[in-house]
């Protein structure tokens, strides 16, 4: 059973087909990185025009790349939300069209599902029930229990920042440009984590729920006392340096407080998942999304002596794709699941 996926929910354009639940067969994917890039994050309008633009070839060569036709498909899926409703509702429409001409079966995915199931998609049964999912990206930081049959609980979430909005904004304000988060991934390694001491949030209420906004108010504010402007404004007009270049720009106190930066936000996840875990009594931790690709937050877990194993995607799964949302549509599919053309896209969509 061949599932085409189709991701727009943020910046990226991407189709994938998966066999069965379990084999992925192609998956491509349409940055957008260069027309955002210059603003320091998504620019709504401009992300659905560029979805427009790309939506045809993408699908296109994904099909041709896994060897597959049309009429070879059992059903397309596609991301409902949450996301961006202009940039959902170019996947969406496109593939109510094809579902339409071809008569296949329309199948809505939860965007967050999907990065859970881009783990299981390569773990397959190695992953045990119950299961604890950080689901750590730009736009989202949660929680859930997840029960073998695919049921969710959530149990914690962001009040403000998602972890990787906040490595983004950090970056931007140290003069990193956007994306950030991956270039302060690269960084923090060369600095001293214990240099710059942050608070730990402590939450009212759910104790699992996060927050990082009190985190980029204090770098901030360490930005403001050490008057890094002259620094910050020599980064700025770098033209696409690499690490090389980034670390002849930085000094050793501000790659200092890159380090301590990245040491908080893996201890306030890993803290709250710690808990998690032995709340529920998980057997497995899925950590997913394009924070599961950050180096520091995959050695720290792993190196965690967790009560329970830890999977990971890998790199090119974690950040948004088609795959995953294929891999989530196929038990649907099974169970009979499907959508029919008056699926819309949901912005805020829940996944629990």
């Amino acid at each position: 059973m061949r599932i085409l996926g189709i991701e727009t929910s943020c910046d990226e354009t991407a189709a994938a087909v998966v066999e069965d639940g379990r084999t992925l067969l192609s998956s491509v994917v349409a940055s957008q990185l260069s027309t955002h890039g210059k603003y320091g994050g998504v620019v709504p309008e401009l992300a659905s025009r560029e979805h427009l633009r790309a939506i045809v070839p993408v699908v296109r060569l994904a099909l041709e790349q896994a060897q597959t036709s049309l009429d070879s498909l059992a059903a397309v899926a596609v991301t409902e939300g949450p996301g961006l409703v202009g940039s959902l509702l170019v996947g969406i429409t496109y593939a109510k069209a094809l579902c339409f001409a071809r008569r296949l079966p329309l199948i809505g995915v939860n965007h967050i599902e999907g990065h859970i199931h881009a783990v299981l998609l390569e773990a397959g049964d190695e992953v045990e029930f119950p299961a604890l999912a950080l689901v750590v990206s730009g736009g989202h930081t949660h929680l859930f229990e997840v029960r073998a049959g695919f049921s969710y609980r959530l149990l914690g979430k962001t009040r403000d920042d998602a972890a990787g909005e906040a490595y983004d904004k950090v970056a931007k304000l140290l003069g990193f440009g956007y994306p950030g988060g991956p270039i302060l991934d690269r960084l923090a390694p060369h600095g001293d984590p214990s240099a710059v001491k942050f608070t730990l949030a402590r939450m009212k209420g759910n104790a699992l729920d996060f927050s990082f906004s009190g985190l980029k108010t204090a770098v901030l504010r360490w930005v403001e006392q050490h008057n890094l402007s002259d620094e910050i404004e020599a980064r700025r007009k770098l033209q696409q340096p690499g690490l090389e270049e980034w670390l002849r720009a930085t000094p050793r106190a501000t790659l200092d407080l890159v380090a301590s930066f990245q040491r908080t936000v893996i201890e306030e996840l890993l803290r709250r998942a710690i808990v998690s875990i032995e709340e529920i009594g998980a057997r497995s931790l899925i950590i997913c999304g394009g924070v599961a690709s950050n180096s520091g937050l995959r050695a720290a877990a792993r190196n965690a002596n967790l009560p329970c194993p830890v999977f990971f995607p890998s790199p090119a799964l974690s950040t948004d794709n088609a795959a995953m949302i294929a891999a989530a549509a196929f038990p649907k599919l099974v169970g009979g699941a499907s959508a029919d053309l008056s699926l819309r896209a949901q912005a805020n969509l829940t996944l629990a």
